[in-house]
């Protein structure tokens, strides 16, 4: 399943029906995904109103659905592939098939706007982010992580990581990745403050994982690699933003 995408241009949305199978698979093409999803979750604070609504651009299958629970939210999630929101609605997902960057909400609705790993792949990032604002009513917390836009990244993220077992050839165009100083600068046009640090999988986690992997083991439950916070945005990076009043 890891060369899916090598019958497709690089980036190309149909890579994730042929890679349906993967989503909830923790060994899977989507490894990364479940780490990513469970250091995303950290950053959103329990609902502190009854009601309140967490709108997931870019869902997936619902990867970030577990980390939730409990927090006191509607989950609602809006991605372009059809398979994937099937699988996020048996997780308890509301879903939306749709663009991210044209999303069927009313402005201000959402108290909390989830970007994961979406922004390096849409077309226009720009368009994303203010979709994302804008739905975000005043005080609404914006949190999200994708690719810089550097050498390193591109390097670290298409030309090793697309090497490594389980991860799908392709699934990265380059071209889209994301400057996190333009990132910010575009949030702030829209009245979020986006704050960003770099992360990285924990070494010591990662690395036993890759051993799993070349043995063919399973990763025992609890024992996935951890994200964690890394002085360089190089590479991969988290932000967590407020909207102003």
């Amino acid at each position: 399943m890891r060369d899916a995408g090598l019958r497709l241009p690089r980036n190309d949305p149909r890579q994730y029906d042929e890679l349906a199978g993967e989503w909830w698979q923790p060994d899977g093409a989507f490894a990364m995904l479940h780490w990513l999803a469970q250091a995303r979750a950290a950053l959103v604070p329990p609902a502190v109103r009854p009601g309140a609504l967490l709108v997931d651009l870019g869902c997936g299958a619902g990867l970030l659905a577990p980390h939730l629970a409990g927090k006191g939210y509607r989950h609602v999630g809006v991605d372009l592939t059809r398979s994937a929101l099937a699988q996020a609605v048996a997780h308890g997902v509301t879903a939306i098939n749709g663009d991210a960057a044209a999303v069927p909400l009313t402005d201000g609705c959402a108290d909390v706007v989830a970007a994961g790993e979406l922004l390096e792949h849409v077309p226009d990032w720009r368009a994303a982010v203010a979709e994302a604002c804008r739905l975000l009513r005043p005080g609404g917390l914006l949190v999200l992580d994708t690719l810089n836009d550097t050498a390193l990244s591109r390097l670290v993220a298409v030309r090793i990581a697309e090497r490594l077992p389980a991860v799908p050839r392709g699934i990265h165009d380059p071209r889209l990745f994301v400057d996190d100083r333009e990132l910010v600068a575009e949030c702030a046009r829209h009245g979020v403050d986006l704050r960003v640090r770099g992360v990285r999988p924990g070494v010591p986690g990662l690395l036993r994982w890759l051993f799993r992997q070349a043995r063919g083991a399973r990763t025992p439950v609890g024992r996935a690699p951890r994200i964690v916070p890394t002085r360089s945005t190089a590479v991969l990076y988290q932000g967590r933003g407020v909207r102003g009043g």
